[in-house]
């Protein structure tokens, strides 16, 4: 085999190599985001059954513990709007997912985030 052929060959080898590389890179942030999904999705599931399993009487069927309950709109329910959207924003602190601007919905692996704790102080 010629140097200049050589050479070429380790090029496109080189070339392929990168290919392949950023080609795994996508695959690995596919891989996290459906991990993270997946997590999510896990506590979600496990939450509503809980739920359910809170909220439902014993003696109905899941199917009717399911139907939509007619409420009222507005401030004139009687409900605190002011602080609803604190306390989901809280729940979805607890269940482990960012409130942050930042990382707002992904999953938190680390611990607990500065940013989202500023926040729920304000």
């Amino acid at each position: 085999m010629e140097k200049k052929n050589l050479f070429t060959h380790i090029h496109e080898m080189e070339t392929q190599m990168g290919q392949l590389h950023g080609d795994l890179a996508e695959l690995k942030m596919i891989v996290k985001e459906l991990l993270e999904e997946n997590q999510r999705l896990t506590i979600e599931n496990e939450q509503l059954r809980k739920l359910l399993k809170r909220e439902a009487p014993a003696d109905l069927p899941i199917s009717s513990a399911l139907a939509p309950v007619a409420r009222p709109a507005g401030p004139a329910a009687g409900e605190d709007v002011v602080g609803e959207g604190y306390d989901n924003l809280a729940r979805l602190y607890h269940e482990g997912f960012h409130i942050c601007n930042v990382y707002y919905g992904h999953l938190r692996t680390e611990g607990d985030c500065l940013f989202c704790l500023s926040f729920l102080n304000k």
